[in-house]
């Protein structure tokens, strides 16, 4: 069942997340922060000898959407090249604003257009991408992230 934005796979990932809890051996560690209503994360980031995600987990709190959004990310981001991640980031945050109809154009986000309908709630548009922000600012040499 659906209302409005927390539709089941919203709903189960922000109660069961994924990928949750700290990484000893991370590469990377960033913080994201939504001042605005709060959510806070930590991403933990390993890298594999290619070039690719090898892992990536989080912890903090933050509300559903948020959280639910840091879970999908990362099992969608694990095996990626940053390239690949970055493709989804844009994708994702095009998305969220209404600027891609990933039912009519073509995109690579698979199950992850389960958010697509964060763009009629303009409020939760920074909940559902802060964890994609934070992780495009890992991508790109950052130590923090916010939504402001």
């Amino acid at each position: 069942m659906s209302i409005g934005i927390y539709n089941d796979q919203i709903t189960y990932h922000s109660k069961n997340p994924r990928n949750f809890g700290e990484m000893e051996n991370a590469d990377i560690k960033i913080k994201g922060h939504n001042p605005l209503c709060g959510d806070s994360f930590e991403f933990f980031i390993k890298l594999a000898e290619n070039g690719t995600i090898d892992s990536v987990q989080f912890t903090g709190k933050g509300c559903a959407v948020s959280t639910a959004s840091a879970s999908m990310m990362t099992k969608a981001a694990k095996g990626k090249t940053l390239d690949e991640v970055e493709t989804l980031f844009k994708e994702f945050q095009m998305m969220s604003t209404g600027k891609l109809d990933v039912d009519q154009e073509p995109n690579h986000l698979g199950h992850l257009t389960v958010f697509k309908s964060i763009k009629d709630f303009p409020v939760r548009v920074k909940c559902a991408t802060l964890p994609w922000h934070t992780l495009h600012s890992a991508m790109i040499g950052q130590k923090t992230a916010t939504t402001e």
